[in-house]
């Protein structure tokens, strides 16, 4: 039999690599003679993981930097390098994201990408030819405004001074200036949601309460978007799907890198070569940390079980928590790893172990 285990992380528990491991392990302990016949392959949509899933499944390298924050702290980020030094993969989360932050440090007003172009402009000096940024799991509202001043862009008030505070400023910002001579390669944006910048189903409103924006600083952070959208004349680029991703990074990535915006497990898909690894495999089985319908929604597991079905091939999936019944005809057998008799916590510090138990009684079923 011949077995592709293509995992998503387990959100707060496992990375995709370490998931993929976990089960691999336990497939093994119950079936050793299945090792040759079995295939590996981290995976990611356009979250955070994505750097994580491309590097270790492509024995890519890591370049760690210092960078700031959302709140301008100075951390340790990392980027992964593949495809012989040509590609970076950067993950906006790794410098600017939600889980850099506790919740009592939410600062939306000043909240900003900054770190992400500190990331952007190391790949640069690499020599990359490409960059895939994954914009999943922000802590910004900024429309990528940070990232454009780390990258050499300046934004002017009527005074002609330059705003600095953004995107505190936005409002104010009448005139915005290119960097001289900043020389971009090829940039992909793995983004999966379908927001545009502005307006009931924008950034702001949608977005917004998880990053500390209160119902009644919506107008003051909407003007603001909409004056950057009204300077750049962009309001095209703003009404698009995705635009609104990652606090408007989607819109900020297309107007100061000239990126292309890609739904996120497609990119990764056709990165590891995915539809014919399903091809060669008997059983697929995939999984993450929380299968429900939104999992439906451009999820990387769902996207692994549709090739998998596309080509008559058996599907399992294992997941930290189960939220929705009814979804055996996408998933196959759908394995729930957690202990109900512990809590949500303790079963995410146990992850490892509940996942190598419970792929070891999986293939403990199987028919050999």
């Amino acid at each position: 039999m011949k077995i592709l285990i293509a995992c998503d992380k387990f959100k707060g528990s496992l990375t995709a690599p370490e998931a993929c491991a976990a089960i691999r392990e336990g497939i093994l302990s119950a079936l050793p003679d299945v090792d040759k016949g079995m295939e590996v392959i981290p995976i990611a949509d356009g979250g955070d993981g994505i750097a994580s899933a491309l590097t270790e499944s492509l024995s890519g390298e890591w370049a760690s930097m210092e960078v700031r924050n959302a709140l301008g702290v100075p951390v340790t980020a990392r980027f992964g390098v593949i495809d012989q030094g040509r590609t970076a993969v950067i993950e906006m989360a790794e410098a600017s994201g939600l889980a850099r932050l506790d919740e009592k440090e939410l600062a939306p007003g000043t909240a900003n990408t900054f770190g992400t172009g500190q990331l952007i402009r190391a790949a640069i000096e690499k020599g990359v030819t490409k960059i895939i940024l994954g914009i999943g799991g922000s802590a910004t509202n900024d429309a990528g405004t940070g990232m454009a001043l780390s990258l050499g862009w300046k934004f002017l008030d009527a005074s002609q001074h330059e705003l600095t505070s953004l995107p505190q400023d936005l409002e104010r910002v009448q005139e915005i200036i290119p960097p001289r001579s900043l020389q971009l390669p090829e940039v992909l944006v793995a983004c999966d949601v379908v927001n545009p910048l502005l307006g009931p189903n924008g950034c702001t409103r949608v977005y917004g309460p998880q990053k500390g924006i209160s119902e009644a600083d919506f107008e003051k952070h909407e003007l603001g978007l909409s004056n950057l959208v009204t300077r750049l004349e962009a309001e095209e680029l703003a009404a698009k799907p995705g635009a609104g991703a990652a606090g408007g990074l989607g819109f900020g990535a297309t107007v100061f890198l000239n990126a292309s915006l890609t739904p996120g497990f497609e990119l990764v898909a056709e990165i590891l070569k995915l539809e014919e690894a399903v091809s060669a495999a008997d059983l697929i089985i995939t999984g993450e940390g929380r299968l429900d319908r939104q999992s439906l929604e451009g999820k990387a597991p769902f996207g692994v079980a549709q090739l998998a079905r596309q080509q008559g091939k058996s599907v399992a999936t294992f997941c930290g928590i189960r939220g929705d019944d009814g979804l055996e005809e996408i998933f196959g057998e759908i394995i729930e790893v957690r202990d109900p008799d512990l809590s949500v916590d303790a079963n995410m510090r146990n992850g490892k172990a509940n996942l190598t138990a419970a792929a070891k009684a999986f293939a403990e079923s199987l028919p050999h």
